[in-house]
Protein backbone atom coordinates (compact mmCIF):
# COMPACT_ATOMS: atom_id res chain seq x y z
CA UNK A 1 0.00 0.00 0.00
CA UNK A 2 1.29 3.38 -0.59
CA UNK A 3 2.14 5.62 1.88
CA UNK A 4 1.43 9.70 1.33
CA UNK A 5 1.31 12.70 4.00
CA UNK A 6 -0.84 15.88 4.57
CA UNK A 7 0.50 18.70 6.07
CA UNK A 8 -2.13 21.18 6.38
CA UNK A 9 -4.78 22.72 9.42
CA UNK A 10 -7.25 20.62 11.02
CA UNK A 11 -10.69 21.48 10.88
CA UNK A 12 -12.49 20.36 14.36
CA UNK A 13 -16.06 20.70 12.37
CA UNK A 14 -14.51 16.88 10.35
CA UNK A 15 -15.11 18.48 6.74
CA UNK A 16 -11.62 19.73 5.25
CA UNK A 17 -8.71 20.20 5.93
CA UNK A 18 -6.80 17.18 7.56
CA UNK A 19 -10.10 15.33 8.45
CA UNK A 20 -11.10 15.41 4.81
CA UNK A 21 -7.74 14.64 3.62
CA UNK A 22 -7.09 11.16 5.72
CA UNK A 23 -11.08 10.38 4.67
CA UNK A 24 -10.20 10.76 1.18
CA UNK A 25 -7.02 8.83 1.47
CA UNK A 26 -8.73 6.02 3.20
CA UNK A 27 -11.25 5.67 0.73
CA UNK A 28 -8.65 5.08 -2.08
CA UNK A 29 -6.93 2.86 -0.71
CA UNK A 30 -3.40 4.56 0.60
CA UNK A 31 -1.70 4.69 3.70
CA UNK A 32 -2.15 8.48 5.46
CA UNK A 33 -0.18 10.47 7.66
CA UNK A 34 -0.41 13.48 8.84
CA UNK A 35 1.57 17.10 10.08
CA UNK A 36 -0.79 19.22 12.07
CA UNK A 37 0.12 22.79 11.25
CA UNK A 38 -2.99 25.20 12.55
CA UNK A 39 -5.27 24.14 14.29
CA UNK A 40 -8.76 25.86 13.70
CA UNK A 41 -11.82 26.66 15.86
CA UNK A 42 -14.75 26.17 12.67
CA UNK A 43 -18.35 25.37 11.94
CA UNK A 44 -20.86 25.70 9.37
CA UNK A 45 -20.87 29.47 10.16
CA UNK A 46 -17.31 30.23 9.29
CA UNK A 47 -13.37 30.16 11.20
CA UNK A 48 -14.52 31.28 14.68
CA UNK A 49 -10.56 31.27 15.71
CA UNK A 50 -6.74 29.36 14.55
CA UNK A 51 -3.56 28.95 16.48
CA UNK A 52 -0.29 27.47 14.75
CA UNK A 53 1.57 24.94 16.01
CA UNK A 54 4.86 25.78 17.36
CA UNK A 55 7.76 25.22 14.12
CA UNK A 56 9.12 22.88 16.94
CA UNK A 57 6.38 20.53 16.50
CA UNK A 58 5.87 21.10 13.21
CA UNK A 59 9.34 19.84 12.27
CA UNK A 60 9.26 16.73 14.50
CA UNK A 61 5.74 15.96 13.17
CA UNK A 62 7.63 15.58 9.93
CA UNK A 63 10.79 14.01 11.59
CA UNK A 64 8.63 11.12 12.73
CA UNK A 65 7.19 10.19 9.76
CA UNK A 66 9.93 10.16 7.81
CA UNK A 67 12.37 8.79 10.10
CA UNK A 68 10.05 5.39 10.24
CA UNK A 69 10.90 3.16 7.90
CA UNK A 70 8.02 1.42 7.87
CA UNK A 71 6.18 4.86 7.38
CA UNK A 72 7.97 7.51 5.10
CA UNK A 73 6.14 8.03 2.00
CA UNK A 74 5.44 7.97 -1.39
CA UNK A 75 4.20 10.99 -2.03
CA UNK A 76 2.66 14.49 -0.18
CA UNK A 77 -0.04 16.87 0.03
CA UNK A 78 0.15 20.85 1.10
CA UNK A 79 -3.04 22.26 2.73
CA UNK A 80 -3.47 25.18 4.92
CA UNK A 81 -0.08 26.76 5.90
CA UNK A 82 -0.82 30.54 6.95
CA UNK A 83 1.99 32.16 7.57
CA UNK A 84 5.63 32.86 6.41
CA UNK A 85 7.08 30.71 9.34
CA UNK A 86 5.30 28.05 8.52
CA UNK A 87 5.73 27.83 4.53
CA UNK A 88 9.67 28.42 4.95
CA UNK A 89 9.92 24.69 7.17
CA UNK A 90 7.49 22.82 5.73
CA UNK A 91 9.63 24.17 1.91
CA UNK A 92 13.15 23.21 3.63
CA UNK A 93 11.56 19.55 4.88
CA UNK A 94 9.81 19.00 1.54
CA UNK A 95 13.08 19.57 -0.20
CA UNK A 96 15.38 17.81 2.48
CA UNK A 97 13.77 14.44 2.23
CA UNK A 98 12.86 15.15 -1.53
CA UNK A 99 8.96 14.22 -1.42
CA UNK A 100 7.29 15.21 -4.62
CA UNK A 101 4.13 16.98 -3.59
CA UNK A 102 1.00 18.34 -4.58
CA UNK A 103 0.55 22.05 -3.92
CA UNK A 104 -3.28 22.95 -2.66
CA UNK A 105 -2.99 26.50 -2.04
CA UNK A 106 -5.44 27.26 0.37
CA UNK A 107 -6.18 30.56 1.47
CA UNK A 108 -10.06 30.86 2.53
CA UNK A 109 -12.19 28.15 4.23
CA UNK A 110 -15.67 27.45 2.09
CA UNK A 111 -17.57 28.63 5.22
CA UNK A 112 -15.69 32.09 5.54
CA UNK A 113 -11.99 32.74 6.97
CA UNK A 114 -9.38 34.23 5.90
CA UNK A 115 -6.95 30.84 5.82
CA UNK A 116 -3.41 32.32 4.11
CA UNK A 117 -1.56 35.61 5.63
CA UNK A 118 -1.73 38.35 3.59
CA UNK A 119 2.43 38.76 3.55
CA UNK A 120 2.66 34.54 3.12
CA UNK A 121 1.58 34.71 -0.48
CA UNK A 122 4.57 35.70 -1.72
CA UNK A 123 6.50 33.05 0.20
CA UNK A 124 4.20 30.51 -0.73
CA UNK A 125 5.46 31.43 -4.72
CA UNK A 126 8.76 32.09 -3.86
CA UNK A 127 9.42 28.78 -1.75
CA UNK A 128 6.41 25.92 -2.63
CA UNK A 129 5.70 27.09 -6.26
CA UNK A 130 8.99 26.17 -8.11
CA UNK A 131 9.11 22.97 -6.13
CA UNK A 132 5.67 21.55 -6.18
CA UNK A 133 4.88 18.05 -8.76
CA UNK A 134 1.24 20.36 -9.60
CA UNK A 135 -0.43 22.91 -8.40
CA UNK A 136 -4.32 23.05 -7.58
CA UNK A 137 -5.96 26.53 -7.07
CA UNK A 138 -9.54 27.33 -7.47
CA UNK A 139 -10.81 30.18 -9.70
CA UNK A 140 -9.71 33.16 -7.12
CA UNK A 141 -6.91 31.34 -5.57
CA UNK A 142 -5.41 31.03 -8.99
CA UNK A 143 -6.62 34.79 -9.58
CA UNK A 144 -4.93 35.90 -6.19
CA UNK A 145 -0.98 33.98 -7.75
CA UNK A 146 -1.49 35.09 -10.88
CA UNK A 147 -2.35 38.32 -10.35
CA UNK A 148 -5.25 38.25 -13.19
CA UNK A 149 -8.70 38.90 -13.49
CA UNK A 150 -10.42 35.20 -14.46
CA UNK A 151 -13.77 35.68 -15.74
CA UNK A 152 -13.75 33.44 -18.59
CA UNK A 153 -11.80 30.01 -19.84
CA UNK A 154 -9.58 31.78 -21.81
CA UNK A 155 -8.54 34.32 -18.66
CA UNK A 156 -7.60 30.99 -16.75
CA UNK A 157 -5.87 29.31 -20.04
CA UNK A 158 -3.37 32.49 -19.37
CA UNK A 159 -3.86 32.61 -15.66
CA UNK A 160 -2.48 28.80 -16.08
CA UNK A 161 0.51 29.85 -18.41
CA UNK A 162 1.59 32.78 -16.33
CA UNK A 163 1.76 29.89 -12.73
CA UNK A 164 3.50 27.67 -15.15
CA UNK A 165 5.81 29.92 -15.82
CA UNK A 166 6.34 31.11 -12.09
CA UNK A 167 7.61 27.73 -11.28
CA UNK A 168 5.05 25.08 -11.39
CA UNK A 169 5.83 22.34 -13.02
CA UNK A 170 1.81 21.54 -14.00
CA UNK A 171 -1.35 23.27 -12.90
CA UNK A 172 -4.78 22.19 -12.66
CA UNK A 173 -7.26 25.30 -11.99
CA UNK A 174 -10.53 23.76 -10.77
CA UNK A 175 -13.76 24.63 -12.20
CA UNK A 176 -16.75 25.74 -10.70
CA UNK A 177 -16.56 29.25 -10.02
CA UNK A 178 -16.81 30.49 -13.81
CA UNK A 179 -20.47 32.01 -14.32
CA UNK A 180 -20.90 30.85 -17.95
CA UNK A 181 -19.71 27.64 -16.63
CA UNK A 182 -22.11 27.19 -14.15
CA UNK A 183 -24.82 28.36 -16.67
CA UNK A 184 -24.44 25.85 -18.87
CA UNK A 185 -24.40 23.26 -16.01
CA UNK A 186 -20.78 22.20 -16.63
CA UNK A 187 -17.88 22.22 -14.32
CA UNK A 188 -14.64 22.16 -15.98
CA UNK A 189 -11.02 21.83 -14.73
CA UNK A 190 -7.96 23.36 -16.45
CA UNK A 191 -5.05 21.42 -16.79
CA UNK A 192 -1.95 22.67 -17.99
CA UNK A 193 1.75 21.46 -18.28
CA UNK A 194 3.21 22.78 -21.29
CA UNK A 195 0.07 21.72 -22.95
CA UNK A 196 -4.05 22.51 -22.18
CA UNK A 197 -5.95 19.72 -21.05
CA UNK A 198 -9.85 20.20 -20.36
CA UNK A 199 -11.80 17.19 -18.13
CA UNK A 200 -15.50 18.30 -17.32
CA UNK A 201 -18.18 17.13 -15.35
CA UNK A 202 -21.85 18.22 -15.03
CA UNK A 203 -22.09 20.97 -12.17
CA UNK A 204 -24.03 19.96 -9.11
CA UNK A 205 -26.12 23.16 -7.84
CA UNK A 206 -26.71 24.01 -4.71
CA UNK A 207 -29.41 25.56 -2.81
CA UNK A 208 -28.60 29.51 -3.01
CA UNK A 209 -28.12 29.64 0.50
CA UNK A 210 -25.68 26.27 0.62
CA UNK A 211 -21.81 26.16 0.63
CA UNK A 212 -20.06 22.77 -0.73
CA UNK A 213 -17.47 22.16 2.29
CA UNK A 214 -14.33 19.73 1.79
CA UNK A 215 -14.71 19.31 -1.87
CA UNK A 216 -11.03 21.13 -2.01
CA UNK A 217 -9.35 19.71 -0.11
CA UNK A 218 -10.47 16.40 -1.57
CA UNK A 219 -9.90 17.11 -4.58
CA UNK A 220 -6.00 17.23 -3.84
CA UNK A 221 -5.79 14.32 -1.94
CA UNK A 222 -7.27 12.62 -4.29
CA UNK A 223 -5.32 13.45 -6.71
CA UNK A 224 -2.15 12.76 -3.97
CA UNK A 225 -3.57 9.44 -3.94
CA UNK A 226 -3.97 8.21 -7.47
CA UNK A 227 -0.50 9.95 -8.28
CA UNK A 228 1.17 7.93 -5.11
CA UNK A 229 -0.48 5.05 -7.36
CA UNK A 230 1.46 5.44 -10.50
CA UNK A 231 -1.51 7.24 -12.39
CA UNK A 232 0.02 10.03 -15.23
CA UNK A 233 -1.68 13.48 -14.71
CA UNK A 234 -4.11 13.15 -16.18
CA UNK A 235 -5.70 9.96 -15.16
CA UNK A 236 -5.20 10.99 -11.65
CA UNK A 237 -6.86 14.17 -12.49
CA UNK A 238 -9.80 12.49 -14.02
CA UNK A 239 -10.49 9.88 -10.89
CA UNK A 240 -9.64 12.72 -8.55
CA UNK A 241 -12.51 14.65 -10.13
CA UNK A 242 -15.00 11.52 -10.57
CA UNK A 243 -14.09 10.93 -6.46
CA UNK A 244 -15.73 14.41 -5.66
CA UNK A 245 -18.10 14.82 -8.01
CA UNK A 246 -19.80 11.38 -6.34
CA UNK A 247 -18.86 12.61 -2.76
CA UNK A 248 -20.69 16.05 -3.49
CA UNK A 249 -23.65 14.42 -5.00
CA UNK A 250 -23.56 12.15 -1.44
CA UNK A 251 -22.35 15.06 0.78
CA UNK A 252 -24.23 15.21 3.87
CA UNK A 253 -26.36 18.23 4.79
CA UNK A 254 -24.73 20.23 7.73
CA UNK A 255 -26.15 23.57 8.65
CA UNK A 256 -26.06 25.67 5.37
CA UNK A 257 -22.92 23.44 4.33
CA UNK A 258 -23.08 20.41 2.42
CA UNK A 259 -19.95 18.67 3.30
CA UNK A 260 -18.44 16.57 1.06
CA UNK A 261 -18.87 12.70 1.84
CA UNK A 262 -16.30 10.63 0.59
CA UNK A 263 -17.02 6.99 1.70
CA UNK A 264 -19.93 7.64 -0.88
CA UNK A 265 -18.46 5.78 -3.64
CA UNK A 266 -17.80 2.70 -1.12
CA UNK A 267 -21.20 2.88 0.44
CA UNK A 268 -22.39 2.99 -3.60
CA UNK A 269 -20.77 0.01 -4.65
CA UNK A 270 -21.34 -1.96 -1.22
CA UNK A 271 -25.55 -1.19 -1.67
CA UNK A 272 -25.11 -2.69 -5.03
CA UNK A 273 -23.59 -6.04 -3.81
CA UNK A 274 -26.03 -6.08 -0.97
CA UNK A 275 -28.72 -5.22 -3.56
CA UNK A 276 -27.86 -7.96 -6.20
CA UNK A 277 -27.43 -11.02 -3.33
CA UNK A 278 -31.02 -9.59 -2.40
CA UNK A 279 -32.82 -9.86 -5.48
CA UNK A 280 -31.27 -13.22 -5.67
CA UNK A 281 -32.62 -14.77 -2.49
CA UNK A 282 -36.06 -12.98 -3.02
CA UNK A 283 -35.90 -15.53 -6.21
CA UNK A 284 -34.98 -18.47 -4.21
CA UNK A 285 -37.52 -17.69 -2.11
CA UNK A 286 -40.38 -17.21 -4.94
CA UNK A 287 -38.71 -20.69 -6.36
CA UNK A 288 -39.51 -22.05 -2.63
CA UNK A 289 -42.83 -21.09 -2.65
CA UNK A 290 -45.69 -23.60 -3.74
CA UNK A 291 -47.96 -22.73 -6.02
CA UNK A 292 -46.83 -18.94 -7.03
CA UNK A 293 -47.04 -20.32 -10.45
CA UNK A 294 -51.00 -19.47 -9.91
CA UNK A 295 -49.78 -15.55 -9.44
CA UNK A 296 -47.54 -15.14 -12.74
CA UNK A 297 -49.50 -12.74 -15.33
CA UNK A 298 -49.68 -13.63 -19.04
CA UNK A 299 -46.72 -11.41 -19.75
CA UNK A 300 -44.83 -12.61 -16.80
CA UNK A 301 -43.59 -11.50 -13.36
CA UNK A 302 -40.66 -9.76 -12.61
CA UNK A 303 -39.13 -8.86 -9.18
CA UNK A 304 -36.14 -5.90 -8.73
CA UNK A 305 -34.58 -3.71 -6.21
CA UNK A 306 -33.17 -0.08 -6.66
CA UNK A 307 -29.55 1.32 -5.26
CA UNK A 308 -29.98 4.03 -2.27
CA UNK A 309 -30.72 7.20 -5.02
CA UNK A 310 -31.41 5.45 -7.59
CA UNK A 311 -31.45 7.84 -10.53
CA UNK A 312 -32.25 5.55 -13.65
CA UNK A 313 -32.91 2.02 -15.13
CA UNK A 314 -29.05 1.00 -14.53
CA UNK A 315 -29.82 1.52 -11.17
CA UNK A 316 -32.25 -1.09 -10.65
CA UNK A 317 -31.24 -5.07 -10.32
CA UNK A 318 -34.28 -7.84 -11.32
CA UNK A 319 -34.44 -11.19 -12.93
CA UNK A 320 -32.93 -11.07 -16.51
CA UNK A 321 -35.38 -11.90 -18.87
CA UNK A 322 -39.15 -12.98 -17.03
CA UNK A 323 -39.80 -14.97 -14.39
CA UNK A 324 -42.66 -17.41 -15.80
CA UNK A 325 -43.78 -21.22 -14.94
CA UNK A 326 -42.85 -24.55 -16.75
CA UNK A 327 -43.24 -27.54 -16.40
CA UNK A 328 -40.46 -27.92 -13.99
CA UNK A 329 -41.39 -25.40 -11.99
CA UNK A 330 -40.09 -21.78 -11.64
CA UNK A 331 -37.86 -20.57 -14.61
CA UNK A 332 -35.78 -17.59 -13.94
CA UNK A 333 -32.43 -16.72 -15.69
CA UNK A 334 -30.06 -14.78 -13.59
CA UNK A 335 -30.11 -11.24 -11.76
CA UNK A 336 -28.33 -8.13 -13.26
CA UNK A 337 -28.40 -3.58 -13.13
CA UNK A 338 -30.67 -2.60 -15.90
CA UNK A 339 -32.05 -5.83 -17.43
CA UNK A 340 -35.42 -4.70 -16.37
CA UNK A 341 -36.99 -1.24 -17.64
CA UNK A 342 -40.72 -2.53 -16.93
CA UNK A 343 -39.74 -3.04 -13.12
CA UNK A 344 -37.43 -0.61 -13.17
CA UNK A 345 -39.94 1.93 -13.52
CA UNK A 346 -42.37 0.57 -10.90
CA UNK A 347 -39.62 1.09 -8.27
CA UNK A 348 -38.23 4.70 -9.86
CA UNK A 349 -42.01 6.00 -9.75
CA UNK A 350 -42.57 4.84 -6.14
CA UNK A 351 -39.02 5.93 -4.94
CA UNK A 352 -40.41 9.49 -5.69
CA UNK A 353 -42.78 9.14 -3.28
CA UNK A 354 -41.25 6.84 -0.75
CA UNK A 355 -37.18 6.71 -0.91
CA UNK A 356 -36.90 3.79 1.13
CA UNK A 357 -39.86 1.37 -0.74
CA UNK A 358 -36.79 0.39 -3.52
CA UNK A 359 -38.36 -2.73 -4.23
CA UNK A 360 -41.38 -4.24 -6.60
CA UNK A 361 -43.18 -7.40 -8.01
CA UNK A 362 -45.75 -7.55 -10.61
CA UNK A 363 -48.32 -10.44 -10.33
CA UNK A 364 -51.76 -11.05 -11.82
CA UNK A 365 -55.03 -9.66 -11.50
CA UNK A 366 -58.30 -11.18 -9.76
CA UNK A 367 -60.20 -10.16 -7.49
CA UNK A 368 -59.69 -13.15 -5.15
CA UNK A 369 -55.92 -12.06 -5.50
CA UNK A 370 -56.99 -8.31 -4.20
CA UNK A 371 -59.22 -10.24 -1.19
CA UNK A 372 -56.08 -12.27 -0.17
CA UNK A 373 -53.89 -9.06 -0.23
CA UNK A 374 -56.33 -7.05 1.97
CA UNK A 375 -56.41 -10.20 4.54
CA UNK A 376 -52.83 -10.26 4.64
CA UNK A 377 -52.93 -6.75 5.59
CA UNK A 378 -51.52 -5.14 3.31
CA UNK A 379 -52.40 -1.51 2.33
CA UNK A 380 -54.24 -1.35 -1.36
CA UNK A 381 -54.20 1.45 -3.75
CA UNK A 382 -55.58 1.53 -7.29
CA UNK A 383 -55.74 3.72 -10.82
CA UNK A 384 -57.98 3.75 -13.76
CA UNK A 385 -55.90 3.39 -17.46
CA UNK A 386 -58.27 4.75 -19.37
CA UNK A 387 -58.25 7.52 -17.52
CA UNK A 388 -54.17 8.22 -18.14
CA UNK A 389 -52.74 11.39 -20.06
CA UNK A 390 -51.30 10.95 -23.32
CA UNK A 391 -48.49 13.04 -22.41
CA UNK A 392 -47.11 11.08 -19.33
CA UNK A 393 -45.43 7.53 -18.30
CA UNK A 394 -48.09 5.08 -17.20
CA UNK A 395 -45.99 3.99 -13.94
CA UNK A 396 -45.17 7.76 -13.09
CA UNK A 397 -48.90 8.75 -13.26
CA UNK A 398 -50.23 5.59 -12.10
CA UNK A 399 -48.13 5.19 -8.72
CA UNK A 400 -48.66 8.87 -8.27
CA UNK A 401 -52.58 8.87 -8.54
CA UNK A 402 -52.44 5.73 -5.92
CA UNK A 403 -50.14 7.59 -3.74
CA UNK A 404 -52.27 10.69 -2.90
CA UNK A 405 -53.90 9.86 0.41
CA UNK A 406 -50.94 7.17 1.49
CA UNK A 407 -48.61 4.87 0.74
CA UNK A 408 -49.68 1.47 -0.57
CA UNK A 409 -48.35 -1.59 -0.53
CA UNK A 410 -50.25 -2.68 -3.48
CA UNK A 411 -50.90 -1.45 -6.15
CA UNK A 412 -53.40 -2.37 -8.76
CA UNK A 413 -55.18 -1.66 -12.53
CA UNK A 414 -58.06 -3.11 -14.32
CA UNK A 415 -56.17 -3.40 -17.77
CA UNK A 416 -57.05 -1.02 -20.63
CA UNK A 417 -57.17 -2.48 -24.31
CA UNK A 418 -54.29 -4.18 -25.23
CA UNK A 419 -53.46 -3.96 -21.62
CA UNK A 420 -53.04 -6.42 -19.57
CA UNK A 421 -54.99 -5.90 -15.42
CA UNK A 422 -51.85 -5.92 -13.01
CA UNK A 423 -51.35 -6.18 -9.23
CA UNK A 424 -47.98 -4.69 -8.27
CA UNK A 425 -46.62 -4.97 -4.93
CA UNK A 426 -43.99 -2.96 -2.82
CA UNK A 427 -41.62 -2.92 -0.27
CA UNK A 428 -38.48 -1.96 0.86
CA UNK A 429 -36.43 -4.83 0.03
CA UNK A 430 -36.96 -7.70 -2.77
CA UNK A 431 -36.84 -10.23 0.45
CA UNK A 432 -39.36 -8.13 2.06
CA UNK A 433 -41.13 -8.32 -1.33
CA UNK A 434 -41.61 -12.01 -1.74
CA UNK A 435 -42.57 -12.80 1.83
CA UNK A 436 -45.57 -10.85 1.41
CA UNK A 437 -46.19 -12.62 -1.66
CA UNK A 438 -45.65 -16.26 -0.19
CA UNK A 439 -48.10 -14.93 2.14
CA UNK A 440 -50.64 -13.69 -0.08
CA UNK A 441 -50.79 -17.58 -2.21
CA UNK A 442 -50.91 -18.86 1.54
CA UNK A 443 -54.32 -17.08 1.71
CA UNK A 444 -55.27 -17.25 -2.19
CA UNK A 445 -54.50 -21.30 -2.62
Amino acid sequence: MKRVMTIGGSDCSGGAGIQADIKTFSALGVYGTSVITVITAQNSYGVQAKQEVPVELLEAQIGSIMSDKGIAVDYAKTGMLYSSAMIEVVAKHLKKHKITFVLDPVMKAGSGGILLADNALGTLIELLLPICAVVTPNVPEASVISGLEIRNKEDAKDAAVKIHKMGASAVIIKGGHLEHEIAAGKATDLIYDGEFEEISSDYIKQKKEEIVHGAGCSFSAALTAELAKGKNLRDAALSAKKFVYDAIAGGEEVSNLIVVNQVHGLRKDADRYFVLENVKDAVKMLKNTPNFKNLIPEVGTNIGMAIEGAESELDVAAVDGRIVPTKEGIHAIGVDFGVSSHVARMILAMMKHDKYRRSAINIKYSAEIIEACKQAGLLISSFEREKEPTDVKTMDWGVREASKDFIPDVIFDLGAVGKEPMVRIFGNTTVEVAGKVKRIVGIFV
